[in-house]
C-alpha cells in the first residue's frame, strides 16, 4: 500500500477519517462525560500530523494524476469535515481519478 502515491494517498485518506474519529470521541468525554481533556490530548496531536500528511500526500498526487484544480480543491476541503476523506477518495476512485498512469 505504500509502495505507490495512490496507496499512501488510500492509507492518509482512511486515517485521517479515523483519527477524526478519536478525536470527536476525546470532544465528547471532554465535554459531555467526563470532563477531562486526555482524549483531546492524544487525539489532536495525532490527527494534526495526519491531516498534514493527507494534504501533502493529496498535493504530492496532484500532477502525477493530472488532477484539475476543482479536483485538487475537492481533496483538500475533503479534509476538513470528519470523514470527508474517505468520501473524497471512494469519488475520485469511481470518477478514474485514482488510476496509475500508463506508462509511454
Amino acid at each position: 500500500m505504500l509502495s505507490t502515491q495512490i496507496g499512501r494517498f488510500r492509507l492518509f485518506a482512511l486515517a485521517e477519517a479515523v483519527s477524526w474519529a478519536g478525536l470527536l470521541v476525546g470532544m465528547f468525554f471532554k465535554y459531555v462525560v467526563v470532563h477531562n481533556e486526555i482524549g483531546v490530548q492524544v487525539f489532536g496531536p495525532i490527527h494534526g500530523v495526519i491531516f498534514v500528511g493527507y494534504v501533502l500526500v493529496a498535493l504530492a498526487l496532484r500532477g502525477p494524476q493530472r488532477w484539475d484544480v476543482r479536483t485538487t480543491f475537492l481533496a483538500l476541503v475533503a479534509s476538513i469535515p470528519p470523514f470527508g476523506t474517505v468520501v473524497f477518495e471512494r469519488w475520485a476512485n469511481r470518477r478514474g481519478k485514482l488510476t496509475v498512469p500508463a506508462v509511454a
